[in-house]
């Protein structure tokens, strides 16, 4: 995967500006970046209304983007992980975390193939409430389209973690998902020694029939 690129906006009065234009210029001699394009924007402060941008230090790095002081381990750490399902799912993480939900929504309305890297959430019990239930409102926005359809064989195999409330939620998104496969996967779920994955199995399943 070729190195991503990058734009970082700055000011003269930033103090967390240098070290941000420093550790980018970094990678990009040790050619983890391709290509850097900084703006000064008390310069050219159209670049920041074009962007939308509020605050600096700003970076788009690849398709991410962050505001703020990050160090030059973590920026290295997003370009090598740039456009991968990885990536999507460690950015999605971030933006749930810090309460961006409608900016993970903005991005995945943009390209619908990032659904996917939803799972990851889903599939990690120890990810926090208000993250999870951020998954689930990117998930739920997609119920019997093809984004959600498509991801059916993997939510099927998210049905059988060891942890019940993973299986829970799976079985949730396999009853949205409108999927026919969906059915085999809530069916064996029916005898699920926890209650609520077998209640939630049986009503994805009425679900699935309703339709």
């Amino acid at each position: 995967m070729p190195a991503p690129d990058a734009t970082l906006l700055v000011s003269g009065h930033c103090p967390n500006c240098p070290a941000v234009l420093t550790a980018m210029a970094d990678l990009v001699k040790q050619g983890r970046v391709g290509r850097l394009t900084v703006i000064n924007v008390e310069a050219r402060p159209e670049a920041a209304q074009e962007l939308g941008v509020r605050s600096v230090p700003w970076l788009r790095l690849g398709v991410f983007e962050f505001v703020g002081l990050h160090s030059q381990a973590e920026l290295a750490a997003w370009a090598q992980k740039a456009d991968t399902e990885a990536g999507w799912a460690d950015y999605f993480h971030m933006l749930l975390r810090e309460g961006q939900a409608a900016r993970a929504a903005e991005l995945v309305e943009a390209e619908a193939s990032r659904l996917a890297a939803v799972l990851p959430i889903v599939a990690n019990p120890e990810a926090s409430l208000n993250v999870r239930i951020g998954a689930g409102v990117l998930l739920e926005a997609f119920a019997g389209q093809a984004p959600l359809r498509a991801l059916a064989g993997r939510l099927g195999e998210l049905s059988t973690h060891p942890d019940a409330r993973v299986r829970a939620d799976a079985c949730h998104y396999l009853g949205l998902s409108g999927a026919p496969e969906a059915r085999a996967w809530l069916e064996a779920r029916l005898g699920d020694e926890d209650l609520e994955v077998r209640e939630i199995a049986r009503e994805s399943l009425d679900a699935l029939a309703a339709e």
